[in-house]
């Protein structure tokens, strides 16, 4: 049967995921140094969202954990849906650059576009040889890309991981779920640890191994386990469950915002310092994710015309997911000089970029038809 209050979480996932890429032009701009206010809210904002892409993964393992077909089957049926519509749009997303400026725009448009090119090329064969390196690495036109890497990969992981998934008690499931929080550690130590006995690497890894003694529990197939580990419920009440997210999230909210706004106060800061709290592989990204899981599982959606509304957007979920980055630029032109307060820019920007997407996506749906999903997904 068709589980309504995932598609509320993944509603609220879409939003997260556009709502951080609204904050883009904030964080990667120069006036986020200068200007106090615009470095606070975009730090503010950012952090408040990290969740965004743990829980698609969380979704994936409530829906496909354990799989019930064999390899082949599951990857013919997977693979493909997402596998066209990144190959097309990250073929257009390359290609962006060049064609703004072969039109008579300014690489500073470019980057208003995409703020993580600071200096972007006019040529053509430099957007080709973009567009060759697809298979093997995303750019920074298409960033939003790189979850498409990932996804493929825990597909392609799945079928075997499903063997164990299956057969497991729930107390096995949760000792690997307690080894893989462990491993989420691993990045605060390797920064502050480390450096504290004088060494560079931790548990087993050096220049010449990277797969230290947490690698094998390490990454998003952790957050997989989660969400098929979590979907069952609890009997826990709706007050009782409320105390609880807002306990976790604030804890790990006040590890992201403070961690992330230290660096970005800091002008010796490394884009890895920068990114260093904002890892959705750790602790506190973790368990700000598992406290909106536990928050939205416990909606309950009885009217059929929201129900429908929001399987809607299930299906255009994709589809949004890839095209709502060419918006954030356009939208961040026409909202961010306005007199509007920063603190209310980024989810102004955010409302219109997703339903802008989500219109796109539903028109091409409904003049292609089934033919839509080799381009939307």
């Amino acid at each position: 049967p068709h589980i309504v209050w995932l598609d509320v979480m993944r509603l609220v996932a879409i939003l997260m995921v556009v709502i951080c890429h609204c904050t883009d032009p904030l964080n990667a701009s120069a006036e986020a140094r200068s200007n106090p206010d615009i470095g606070f809210w975009g730090a503010v904002w950012g952090a408040a969202v990290r969740a965004c892409v743990p829980l698609f993964v969380m979704i994936t393992g409530a829906l496909l954990l354990p799989v019930r077909q064999e390899a082949g089957a599951f990857y013919k049926k997977r693979i493909p849906r997402v596998l066209w519509p990144f190959l097309i749009w990250s073929v257009l997303f390359n290609l962006a650059p060049w064609f703004i400026q072969w039109v008579g725009g300014s690489s500073a448009l470019v980057t208003d576009f995409f703020p993580y090119a600071p200096d972007p090329s006019a040529s053509l064969s430099d957007a080709l040889r973009d567009v060759a390196m697809i298979p093997l690495a995303f750019t920074v036109y298409a960033t939003p890309m790189w979850y498409i890497y990932l996804l493929v990969g825990l597909y392609l992981y799945m079928p075997f991981f499903s063997a164990w998934i299956e057969k497991a008690a729930a107390k096995e499931k949760r000792v690997y779920l307690g080894i893989w929080f462990a491993s989420l550690f691993i990045p605060y130590a390797t920064a502050y640890v480390a450096p504290w006995f004088g060494v560079g690497y931790l548990f087993g890894e050096s220049t010449w191994n990277a797969f230290g003694m947490f690698y094998y529990f390490a990454g998003f197939n952790g957050y997989l386990v989660l969400g098929h580990y979590l979907k069952k419920g609890n009997g826990w009440s709706f007050p009782k469950t409320l105390a609880i997210s807002a306990v976790l999230f604030g804890a790990g909210y006040w590890v992201t915002y403070s961690g992330f706004a230290a660096a970005a106060a800091d002008a010796m800061s490394t884009e890895a310092d920068m990114e260093l709290f904002f890892t959705f592989c750790s602790p506190n990204v973790a368990i700000m994710t598992a406290a909106v899981f536990l928050l939205f599982q416990k909606v309950r959606i009885n009217g059929e015309r929201v129900a429908r509304l929001l399987a809607n957007i299930t299906k255009c979920g994709f589809g949004i997911y890839i095209v709502h980055y060419f918006l954030v630029g356009p939208f961040f032109l026409l909202i961010g000089p306005s007199s509007l307060p920063i603190p209310l820019q980024v989810p102004l920007m955010s409302v219109c970029i997703f339903l802008v997407a989500w219109g796109f996506t539903a028109l091409m749906y409904r003049l292609l038809g089934k033919k839509a999903v080799y381009i939307m997904g």
